[in-house]
């Protein structure tokens, strides 16, 4: 069956823009042919941002971009453009500012209404296709919009140019302020996480429920300076109660985006990857606190999911999975009790059913379908405890299911590579690779930073681009792509200790600091200089469910200079923390991960020196038992190639040695592993 129309957009490389490929809008991507467009005919543009793996994205699309009236009227008296907000997330800040801003709310879909010059006048998010609740229908808002773009052209203009202004205003660089940096701002706002702590459920907010992990991860940091117990406790218990929830896929692994729920237990079933990098790295730090197998369980539950569904052939890592599977959401993860009950055999029915709480009634409904599937089941662990004698059928149970789970309608998978997610997920593998010794988590990290190298990673320019798919790059520079991938590499030189990739970080961060460092002000803009699609320049100040490039490059930096003994790249990071200093001791809840790197300023890094050939079983060992205590603010590094000068003239001596040093100080070496956590604790 042909499609009906096609447009611009079936050129694209974008999976959410290909989604609206057979609109009967005549869609544009963001580009200068648009723009021209809108200039030339002096025509408003109506900016709609997405992403392929969201939902009310689907039923927007599904409602209205589909309906033919709706695409004659856009085409009629619009410009109609489409961003992918994962490929663009800069053009995504500035105009969701806008709609925060001026509605007081914000999310996807993004609709925006631009002057031909592209300032906002008019925006929101979803849009229904009828009247509702007092509001219009979308046909009847954009011929709303139309009458006094005609009518009142010149109060539209001016009202963009007066919004602009604020905009530009609110997202000014700011010097930074006479705010002192200091440990306190720790303590604060480790205290004030603590209260934000849900005993009943675990996690740090009500519903719709996010991980945040950078939030649970600075606690542990917290607690690891202050000797505060009951912080660690707080994390535990809130790692160990998403794990158990349905949040967490019970048998394919990985973590949903969010619950809506404030148990943990109805997921928001899309699956991302820089949640579950950051989930990684948040239960790797729980399993070195707690010493509990099950932490380190999940841990290799995320990243075998990543390694079976979401990698490209070559070692790049996919964005996203889709919540939806047959137009219900999360068809593909639910069961009734019935289609279990006929699976299984009965011993293993009770068993199951027991464990993962199965009842006739269901503990899900997708209220966004017109007809709601019945009896569903989210997955979630009810009864803990099973007995020695009941947990082979459970294991085969979930075997059974598992099996006819992948002969069902998948979910959409968003195939794009981002050199920024695949930085968080590369750092992920690489400790993971080291502190569970995983051979197989050190080769996914060697290859995935081989794929970023050859495909998005101009040598000769320094250049970083942000999307590979398909066998084409995009021409899109990003600090969190230089940022994200910085953090990563730095983390695979500290598990390998192998020069290249030292020589690899430093590249990416003389790149990051000549492109996007204000060194006036300090701090570091989202974007190049020179970009002529964007009306503003923003530094992104917000650790949300990514953190932001800001805090991931001044941590990045600061490990970076503990490890070569660069201070140019110490300053950089210091006066962004001072630039943010403010706002770290005012609002701590808007930059949790800024606050990892505050924690690691705040005092002299240890470094770990392991001096001897790093590919040797004896230095393997002493890398491993660097990486076994949990101490963030410690950096480990080699005594070869562009570490810092002090380390190259430790003596290695006939066998691989540890020397543990602070400043310009060492305690005498060992090459006994066991000695060195010793030595760490």
């Amino acid at each position: 069956m042909t499609a009906k129309h096609t447009n611009r957009l079936a050129r694209e490389k974008s999976p959410y823009l290909l989604q609206h490929a057979h609109n009967p809008v005549d869609w544009f991507a963001w580009n200068a042919e648009a723009f021209a467009k809108a200039r030339a005919g002096n025509k408003p543009i109506f900016l709609s941002i997405g992403y392929s793996t969201c939902h009310w994205c689907h039923v927007m699309e599904r409602e209205t971009f589909e309906d033919e009236a709706v695409g004659k009227f856009l085409g009629e008296h619009f410009i109609s453009i489409k961003v992918d907000r994962e490929e663009r997330p800069d053009v995504d800040k500035i105009y969701m500012t806008f709609v925060q801003s001026t509605t007081g709310g914000g999310g996807w879909p993004l609709n925006v209404f631009l002057t031909p010059d592209l300032k906002p006048f008019f925006g929101g998010t979803y849009f229904p296709p009828e009247p509702r609740h007092g509001r219009p229908s979308f046909l009847e808002l954009l011929e709303q919009i139309r009458d006094v773009w005609q009518q009142r052209h010149g109060e539209v203009l001016d009202s963009a140019a007066e919004i602009h202004a604020r905009l530009e205003a609110a997202t000014a660089s700011a010097a930074a302020g006479d705010v002192a940096l200091t440990p306190d701002a720790i303590r604060e706002a480790g205290q004030g996480f603590k209260r934000m702590f849900g005993p009943r459920h675990g996690g740090f907010g009500g519903a719709p429920k996010f991980p945040q992990p950078s939030i649970p991860s600075f606690l542990l940091r917290y607690a690891k300076r202050f000797d505060d117990a009951e912080a660690a406790e707080m994390v535990l218990r809130t790692c160990d109660a998403m794990a158990a929830g349905g949040i967490h896929d019970q048998l394919g692994g990985g973590f949903a985006r969010y619950a809506v729920d404030a148990a943990w237990l109805v997921p928001h079933f899309e699956k991302m990857l820089y949640d579950n990098a950051q989930l990684a790295q948040l239960y790797l730090d729980a399993f070195l606190v707690s010493g509990d197998a099950r932490h380190a369980a999940v841990v290799r539950d995320i990243l075998d999911y990543v390694l079976r569904d979401m990698t490209h052939p070559d070692g790049g890592l996919y964005s996203a999975e889709d919540a939806d599977s047959e137009g219900h959401e999360g068809k593909f993860y639910c069961w009734t009790h019935d289609e279990l009950a006929k699976l299984l055999s009965p011993e293993e029915f009770i068993v199951a059913a027991n464990h993962f709480g199965i009842t006739k009634e269901g503990n899900f409904v997708d209220h966004s379908h017109p007809t709601p599937l019945s009896g569903q089941n989210v997955l979630s662990v009810v009864v803990p405890n099973i007995s020695a004698v009941d947990q082979p059928l459970l294991a085969a149970a979930k075997a059974k299911m598992l099996a006819v789970r992948a002969n069902r309608i998948r979910p959409h998978l968003d195939d794009k590579i981002l050199a920024s997610w695949n930085g968080l997920m590369l750092g992920a593998f690489a400790r993971a690779a080291v502190v569970l010794d995983e051979e197989r988590y050190r080769a996914a990290a060697e290859k995935n930073v081989a794929f970023i190298r050859k495909k998005l990673w101009d040598k000769k320019s320094k250049t970083l681009f942000h999307r590979w798919r398909d066998g084409e790059r995009d021409e899109v520079q990003l600090l969190e792509a230089y940022a994200f991938q910085l953090s990563g590499v730095v983390e695979l030189y500290e598990a390998v200790l192998e020069p290249k990739h030292l020589d690899f970080a430093i590249a990416l961060a003389e790149a990051m600091v000549e492109k996007f460092y204000d060194a006036a002000n300090g701090g570091f803009w989202q974007s190049a200089a020179g970009s002529t699609d964007l009306i503003l320049r923003v530094k992104d100040d917000y650790d949300g469910a990514e953190p932001s490039g800001n805090s991931v490059a001044t941590l990045a930096l600061l490990r970076l200079a503990a490890i070569t003994g660069r201070e140019d790249f110490r300053r950089a990071a210091e006066a962004t923390l001072r630039l943010f200093a403010a706002r770290l001791e005012k609002f701590p809840q808007a930059l949790p991960f800024m606050l990892h790197a505050l924690d690691f300023w705040a005092g002299e890094p240890r470094r770990v020196v392991v001096a001897g050939a790093p590919d040797s079983a004896p230095a393997r060992e002493l890398v491993r038992a660097a990486h076994s205590v949990y101490q963030p603010n410690q950096v480990v590094l080699g005594h070869a190639g562009a570490v810092e000068q002090f380390a190259r003239t430790l003596p290695a001596g006939g066998t691989a040695l540890a020397y543990l040093c602070t400043g310009r100080a060492c305690q005498p070496p060992t090459g006994d592993p066991a000695e060195l956590r010793r030595m760490l604790q």
